[in-house]
């Protein structure tokens, strides 16, 4: 069996930890790890399947040994660093948002739309992390009743915004219990007893950025004909996006169907029994790798309408597990030469 040599650029960041710890479960046979990461980082040390691997710096002839090049290292590196790294030979999956729209590099969720990864000329881009959750949530009833509009309100965790946002969140809150007042920092009002309903900056039509995200990358990966109506929205949750779908669909549905397919969908856990307290978590859903599905019920306002709440692990499925599935998908598919 074929073994690959892999490189993490921002390895010491919060996903690119990530992105080691799930290569090491993977069934990927990696035969080198390379941690790649800003100068100051170099020289560190980063433990992969019981070895000690040293940080490098990223840059120029680092990829020249690499068969695989997973990016989170934030949109500007990736706009250095990635054609560096195609032009050296490896194949790069990035997670930032640099090449998410750029005509020719396909944009993957494998559950999604796999067959996209044959096109690609060594650059993949990883979506953005509520897109993900939802279009896993969404593609096997669009396949099933197929959808004409979603409307999504998302309750992000601080986690999306990096490791400043989580110790803000967790000095605010202590703040308040204290009673001082609490200094936000990272986010353009306190965090903490909050909900921030703006997420990334504000564009000419209203919609923030993260919300015209949604609406892109669903019409790239999915269908461009389903209308989509977002609200992105942060709370003070350290781990776990959940979402709240309100779905219309073409053709008529049971609600019994809708359960059917979720019990077989890849990467969907279903957690639907009200009588029980029971629906998705961003608790229970944090270190998971599935996408949680639940409170399943007709929209009474419209005809074929669904309405749903979907959770994920947002440094998980929502970035580091979807982009080592994607090179997971590569090697499946045979899509990885040199």
């Amino acid at each position: 069996m074929r073994s690959y040599r892999v490189a993490v650029v921002g390895a010491l960041g919060a996903v690119g930890q990530q992105m080691v710890r799930i290569l090491e479960r993977s069934s990927l046979a990696v035969s080198s790890l390379k941690p790649l990461d800003i100068e100051e980082n170099a020289g560190k040390q980063v433990s992969f399947r019981d070895k000690m691997w040293t940080v490098e710096t990223s840059g120029k002839g680092k990829f020249i040994d690499v068969d695989i090049a997973l990016f989170s290292a934030g949109a500007e590196a990736s706009e250095i660093l990635a054609p560096i790294a195609v032009s050296e030979g490896a194949v790069v999956i990035d997670n930032s948002s640099q090449w998410r729209m750029t005509d020719g590099v396909p944009l993957v969720i494998p559950e999604v739309n796999p067959e996209a990864l044959r096109s690609h000329k060594g650059l993949i881009a990883n979506p953005n992390c509520s897109t993900i959750q939802m279009l896993v949530a969404l593609k096997p009833l669009h396949d099933a009743f197929t959808i004409k509009r979603v409307v999504v309100s998302t309750y992000q965790a601080v986690s999306g915004s990096g490791a400043a946002a989580i110790r803000e969140l967790r000095e605010q809150t202590q703040a308040v219990l204290d009673g001082r007042q609490a200094v936000a920092q990272v986010y353009p009002h306190p965090i903490a007893f909050n909900a921030l309903p703006q997420i990334d900056v504000f564009l000419e039509n209203g919609y923030t950025k993260e919300e015209m995200k949604m609406v892109n990358e669903t019409h790239k990966m999915l269908d461009p004909h389903i209308l989509v109506s977002p609200t992105a929205v942060r709370i003070p949750v350290f781990r776990g996006h959940s979402e709240s779908i309100n779905l219309e669909f073409e053709k008529p549905f049971e609600l019994e169907q809708v359960f059917e397919l979720y019990k077989n969908a890849p990467g969907i856990q279903l957690v639907d029994d009200p009588g029980h307290l029971a629906y998705p978590l961003a608790l229970d859903a944090e270190d998971r790798y599935e996408v949680f599905v639940g409170r399943l019920r007709r929209d009474p306002s419209i005809e074929n309408g669904l309405n749903m709440w979907v959770v994920s692990d947002n440094l998980l499925k929502g970035a580091a597990l979807n982009t080592v599935q994607i090179a997971e998908k590569l090697v499946e598919m045979d899509l990885i030469g040199r």
